[in-house]
């Protein structure tokens, strides 16, 4: 598959190389043949929903890792636009956003396409079913930031148009993909590094752990128990670790957790729709906060990461978020390009 495209890891590697210390840089628009274009020439993907990392193999995690690089360090270059040239994307919003709306609209834009906001619970004004036959329709594709990951599941079932998944209570794709290219970007690769995220075993915390487990990288939790991750998601990463060599855990002391880790992860411990649970979930991970003490225990260069927003006093303290290791504005940058491979890709 990858044969199509530059490796993915000598690629990356090169262009970090390029990049030097810092990501926000700014490179000129290339001369001679656009890289860009091999992009237009690559149809293993055309039509394919992104539920979650569940559905994507290996070789198609590589694939959109190393378009969302091209496309990052080609920010300038006009082949993008011809990507999603006349096409039109729907946004579907069960709860509010600031990375994924402004990426997804923003990305739709910049490959040349149209995207249309919607807001509002699906299924209770009609079927969902409804909903997508009749978008399919009208509208290229469809992304859907939803409670119920049902939804986004019956939106795919019952269209016959790419469905992306913007977030759901089960996965997280495109922020987990973004993570893994902005690893890349600061680390050179992601085969066999420590990933320690401390905290929920939530929908972030799924996606990391099944993309780690299908390209070799560890990954370690550290929760309180009663939050591990998803149990059938958890068995289906355990398998795909066999694989690829990559070392999964799960702990409850946070210190084992980012013992050596490359990579310290968190995420707020009270996610939209759970604020009934909200005191007895900061009960519970209030030893799990991530601040200089604990970052101590993760390797001398590790970096820190955050999918945000974050609240701040909680899940992480200023001194991190803040600090030199931290590389959250990064990640959130690294969405935009990660979402118009994934546009690119299907579309």
């Amino acid at each position: 598959m990858l044969n199509v495209l530059i490796p993915v890891l000598s690629f990356i590697k090169e262009a970090a190389a390029k990049l030097g210390n810092g990501s926000s840089q700014r490179m000129a628009p290339p001369v001679g043949p656009s890289p860009l274009a091999k992009v237009l020439e690559t149809n293993l993907m055309r039509g394919k929903d992104v539920l979650g990392i569940a559905d994507l193999s290996s070789e198609e995690i590589h694939l959109i890792i190393d378009t969302a690089q091209q496309l990052y360090l080609n920010k300038f270059d006009e082949t993008q636009t011809l990507f999603a040239k006349g096409q039109t994307l729907v946004m579907l919003f069960e709860k509010p956003s600031l990375r994924t709306r402004i990426t997804f609209e923003a990305g739709m834009t910049q490959l040349g396409g149209h995207a249309i906001y919607m807001e509002g619970q699906l299924g209770k004004r009609e079927p969902v079913s409804d909903v997508a036959k009749n978008l399919e329709r009208w509208v290229d594709a469809v992304m859907a930031r939803t409670f119920s990951h049902d939804t986004v599941v019956s939106l795919a079932k019952n269209s016959n148009i790419p469905v992306v998944n913007g977030l759901s209570d089960l996965e997280h794709p495109c922020q987990a993909l973004a993570d893994f290219q902005t690893i890349v970007q600061h680390k050179g690769d992601f085969k066999g590094l420590k990933i320690a995220f401390v905290g929920d075993g939530n929908n972030v915390a799924n996606s990391l752990m099944l993309l780690a487990a299908k390209v070799g990288t560890h990954f370690t939790l550290g929760c309180p128990e009663g939050f591990e991750p998803d149990a059938t998601l958890w068995a289906m990463a355990q398998e795909e670790a066999k694989k690829t060599g990559a070392i999964l855990t799960i702990t409850h002391d946070p210190v084992e957790a980012v013992k050596d880790a490359d990579v310290v992860y968190t995420d707020v411990w009270v996610s939209m729709g759970q604020e009934a649970e909200a005191d007895d979930k900061t009960k519970a991970f209030i030893p799990y906060q991530v601040n200089s003490a604990l970052m101590s225990n993760a390797k001398q260069d590790a970096i820190f990461m955050h999918c945000l927003p974050a609240h701040r006093g909680e899940e992480v303290q200023d001194e991190v978020i803040d600090g030199p290791q931290s590389v959250v504005y990064d990640q959130a940058e690294n969405r935009l390009h990660a979402q118009k491979a994934i546009l690119a890709l299907v579309m």
